[in-house]
């Protein structure tokens, strides 16, 4: 299990913890849970909320469960409850035994609302969801009592009784809870408690066809849990006043704290599960895990590390009121962690043709290089050097401006780990005038990188050897959206969708040593970016890479501003 940081910097929650243990408000217990709907793939916002309670407990000694709220049948699968369940593990948290579903106490939630039937403190409506709302009142004018809220207790009962016994459609009745039709919180306005879904649940089957609604289900699941500070997003604040009555008006023994926070916002995406899905249904995008999605499982796929997404949860911290993150954040955390532990390797990813006409034909030498300019542990390998090799085609320009640097006819540019070279003249091809080969020489006195009369080049280019080079195929991946708000009023999401966030490249040639490459596996490629071996597509027939982040670095460049 993770070890969280012990000298995190303070926050409101945590506050509240600490005088809650002053207090010894629970007995000295710190009990937290992550409750995610499995009607979806966990995103970056979900991790935001798994390493605040996962960390809370771990910091105070405590507990942390993993709940599934399986309350609504529809459009929840074991898939998803599967995806969560790895998606935590891999993040690097441990429920232990402590794996639980709401589904486990649909018969005792039951019971509680026979007993708020009992108190006088629920009643069956049979007005229409339409109806129902029409009856709700607005912000500014109260609800007006149900015309079914005064049937009596017996009635009630038989009622819903006869609701779990399927005897009637959905959309009939409902159970509501009685109490306060002209609060000012509309929250509290006799909201449901249960309603008629005859839909097959993916645990219990077709043994219940009626739902608890979230509200009733998750106070009581948390007390049940013996809970004891229920940390929820900014949205539930509304609905902490029912949470509370459900408690207080039942009396449970364990009555949990409801504390909210900010839920994330991130630039150039989206966190709504519905909008997700809405990508993946239309083939927007291949899959949840496809690596441009926000998804956990999308950004293992990338080559994000859970060291990474936790360093960013970390960072952002934890706030009372909505703000959007900055995307360029999150990119920086994932350069900083692969930084330090990803071994650098040569790529070419537009390859281009070089000939070196004074090198010997059918020699082949091999350079020692490291696999980090400053972590030995990580040790090195032998690149093979030939006479014809492939350098970037960004590398070269036939007539090139002031601030080019690299190889042009006539120009002496170092290859990294070898020798100087000098591009004599382009080949091109003779019907698209492309240039398609260079001509090159070398001087074999710079095997060592300098030029033993002193003469120095302007840049240095990586390579591969075109005899040795293994063929690859390269996914550039970059924001799926083009704008910082996806979801504005003017427009819709799909409109914003950015049609260059995925460039596949198939004709790439990396450095023979990638052979041993295996799935996962995290690289920066020599001045071009950071890659990991796909998890799914790549094999040892078909090399096949994703770029994880370019290694320009926009949130450093931000903050060293701000200095």
């Amino acid at each position: 299990m993770v070890q969280t940081n012990s000298s995190l910097p303070s926050d409101f929650i945590r506050d509240i913890i600490e005088d809650d243990m002053k207090t010894n408000k629970y007995q000295g217990r710190v009990a937290t849970r992550f409750p995610p709907e499995p009607n979806g793939y966990p995103h970056i916002g979900h991790a935001k909320s798994i390493c605040l309670n996962f960390g809370i407990a771990a910091q105070y000694r405590g507990t942390c469960n993993l709940r599934m709220d399986d309350t609504d049948p529809t459009g929840e699968s074991m898939e998803y409850v599967n995806a969560i369940i790895r998606d935590v593990k891999w993040l690097g948290f441990d429920w232990e035994e402590r794996l639980y579903y709401a589904s486990d106490y649909y018969e005792k939630l039951y019971q509680y609302a026979l007993q708020l039937i009992k108190m006088g403190k629920a009643f069956v409506c049979s007005l229409s969801a339409d109806e129902i709302r029409q009856y709700r009142g607005t912000f500014t004018e109260p609800g007006k009592e149900s015309p079914y809220r005064n049937r009596t207790i017996e009635e009630n009962l038989d009622l819903l009784e006869r609701m779990r016994a399927g005897e009637f459609p959905d959309g009939t009745h409902v159970l509501r809870a009685k109490i306060d039709m002209a609060s000012p919180n509309i929250t509290m306005r006799d909201p449901v408690m249960y309603r008629i879904k005859k839909e097959t649940h993916y645990r219990t089957g077709d043994a219940w066809c009626i739902y608890p609604m979230y509200d009733f289900a998750h106070c009581l699941s948390d007390s049940i849990e013996g809970i004891t500070h229920s940390i929820c997003t900014l949205e539930f604040e509304n609905n902490r006043p029912l949470y509370d009555w459900f408690l207080d008006e039942l009396e449970v023994e364990h009555q949990p704290q409801q504390i909210e926070f900010a839920r994330l916002n991130l630039s150039y995406t989206i966190m709504s599960k519905r909008k997700l899905l809405e990508l993946v249904e239309r083939k927007l995008v291949n899959g949840w895990d496809d690596p441009r999605m926000p998804t956990i499982s999308g950004m293992r796929r990338r080559g994000y590390t859970p060291e990474a997404i936790r360093s960013f949860c970390e960072r952002i911290g934890v706030a009372k009121n909505d703000s959007i993150v900055d995307m360029a954040l999150l990119e920086h955390c994932v350069r900083e962690d692969l930084n330090e532990r990803a071994p650098r390797v040569m790529a070419v990813l537009r390859p281009l043709r070089v000939v070196i006409d004074n090198y010997p034909e059918g020699r082949v030498e091999e350079f020692e290089c490291p696999y980090h300019p400053k972590n030995t542990a990580m040790g090195s390998r032998k690149v093979p050097f030939s006479r014809e090799l492939y350098i970037d085609a960004d590398d070269f320009m036939e007539n090139p401006p002031k601030k080019f640097y690299r190889l042009s006819t006539g120009r002496e540019v170092r290859l990294r780990y070898g020798y100087f070279i000098k591009c004599v003249r382009a080949v091109k091809n003779e019907r698209t005038g492309e240039v398609v080969e260079l001509r090159c020489t070398y001087d074999p006195e710079t095997r060592s990188g300098f030029a033993p009369d002193g003469r120095k080049v302007d840049a240095t280019i990586h390579w591969v050897s075109a005899l040795h080079a293994l063929p690859a195929q390269v996914r550039l991946y970059d924001r799926l959206f083009r704008v910082a708000d996806p979801l504005t009023k003017e427009s819709d999401m799909t409109l914003s969708l950015d049609p260059k966030s995925l460039e596949i490249l198939r004709s790439c040639q990396v450095e023979p040593s990638m052979a041993a490459a295996i799935s996962g596996s995290l690289y920066q490629f020599e001045r071009v970016g950071y890659f990991c071996v796909d998890s799914v597509d790549s094999s040892d027939k078909a090399l096949v890479f994703n770029r994880t982040v370019t290694l320009r670095d926009a949130w450093a460049k931000i903050t060293e501003k701000g200095k």
